[in-house]
């Protein structure tokens, strides 16, 4: 089977990841993995992100399957469920909206800057060695260390269960599969 240039987008989702780890603001990149799958569902594409251009899905299927780093089971049944995905989408949403009040309150000056990147939303790391300060507001890197944290999180999530389970077994429960999915069964109920 011929090799298409989305195909590599894997590469990309690797690349990502190790900008942010050396320079935070790249973490800005990220929200075209947030913009494009929404566009695209919206404007006719309905999940060909997920199915075609996802990197981060790219990049578990040759971890997990070529590399052999997979158990290869079934997902199982509740982590499949409407419940378990909207709840994830749902705490998915809080936990960002909690990032975009922390990153309210630093552009507001209320809050100092935190370089830190939390891991499960939960464990912070400190990343102090991937921002040294620029001309933009202090804003702008909290909303990245946030942001990076968020595309972190999920990353480890994804490999996570990429180990347990097959390897795209976060595709089950992504909160942007699940949003695509949403705005492609409202406008199938539109048409």
């Amino acid at each position: 089977m011929k090799k298409r240039w989305y195909d590599y987008l894997w590469i990309a989702s690797l690349i990502y990841l190790i900008l942010g780890f050396f320079n935070i603001l790249f973490a800005w990149l990220g929200l075209l993995c947030f913009f494009i799958p929404l566009l695209l569902a919206i404007f006719g594409g309905g999940k060909g992100y997920c199915n075609r251009y996802c990197g981060r899905g790219q990049l578990f299927a040759l971890l997990g399957g070529r590399v052999g780093l997979s158990r290869k089971k079934d997902v199982p049944g509740w982590m499949k469920s409407k419940i378990f995905r909207y709840g994830f989408l749902i705490f998915f949403f809080a936990m960002f909206f909690q990032m975009l009040w922390t990153t309210y309150l630093v552009f507001a000056g209320a809050r100092d800057l935190g370089q830190a990147v939390t891991l499960l939303w939960t464990f912070r790391l400190p990343w102090h060695w991937a921002y040294h300060g620029t001309l933009l507001h202090p804003g702008v890197a909290q909303f990245a260390f946030g942001f990076y944290s968020v595309m972190l999180t999920s990353t480890v999530l994804g490999l996570i269960t990429m180990v347990l389970f097959k390897p795209r077994s976060w595709c089950v429960y992504c909160p942007m599969g699940t949003m695509t999915q949403l705005i492609c069964r409202v406008k199938a109920g539109k048409e």
